[in-house]
């Protein structure tokens, strides 16, 4: 049961990657392609995070969890780092779209 919840995760990041991956090319806006980079860079490293999760609930050995560690931190500090720019860049784009319309 656990595991089918860590695919969902999984899955839900992925397709969040993708969908503000996607917003991000198609903003025409700097600072709202910035932002929706963070974002993607957000959904990136919870994709990984449950990744590392998922593997070392499947395969319990130790030389696992030393790889699923190195994920874990290598995640947390991609989720850590970006939700501080999407927080920056939260503030201006709102104040961009309205000075380019």
């Amino acid at each position: 049961m656990l595991n089918l919840i860590f695919v969902a995760f999984i899955i839900i990041s992925f397709v969040c990657y993708f969908y503000f991956k996607t917003k991000q090319f198609r903003s025409t806006l700097p600072i709202a392609k910035k932002w929706y980079k963070s974002k993607a860079n957000v959904a990136f490293g919870c994709f990984v995070f449950f990744f590392g999760l998922n593997q070392a609930y499947l395969f319990p050995v130790m030389y696992t969890f030393i790889i699923v560690a190195v994920l874990l931190i290598f995640s947390l500090y991609i989720i850590t780092e970006n939700s501080k720019k999407v927080r920056h860049y939260g503030r201006f784009v709102e104040e961009e779209y309205r000075i380019n319309q």
